[in-house]
């Protein structure tokens, strides 16, 4: 019983296969055949304008805008802190705090504004 359904099995999946490979023979095109196109034919009043071919009809690739590199003027010292200044020995800081009022779109605001200097101490 068993090599019986075995066998009935195996023809199935023969058939099957031989289907599969005439279904593929008559889908592809036979080796060697290229589609080709018949040549238009132009009238003489309209050969003097330029023919709309697919090239032509694309978009033309832009290059980037060039770039232009900008290289800092600088060079930072030893311990890579820019801008080099030393204001001397015994230098004090001195901060003046205050309240400015800034003009913005939601309205007038007070905010505090802090301006600093070195001075010799």
């Amino acid at each position: 019983m068993v090599t019986t359904v075995w066998a009935g099995f195996m023809v199935r999946i023969r058939t099957a296969a031989i289907l599969v490979a005439f279904a593929g023979g008559f889908l592809l095109p036979p080796a060697g055949t290229c589609a080709q196109t018949a040549p238009l034919k132009i009238p003489t009043a309209q050969a003097s304008k330029p023919m709309v071919t697919d090239v032509s009809a694309q978009r033309r690739v832009q290059p980037p805008p060039t770039r232009l590199r900008v290289y800092p003027n600088y060079v930072p010292g030893p311990d890579g802190v820019y801008p080099r200044y030393f204001p001397g020995r015994n230098a004090v800081r001195d901060c003046t705090a205050t309240y400015v009022l800034e003009y913005r779109p939601s309205g007038t605001v007070i905010v505090p504004h802090m301006n600093c200097y070195w001075r010799p101490g």
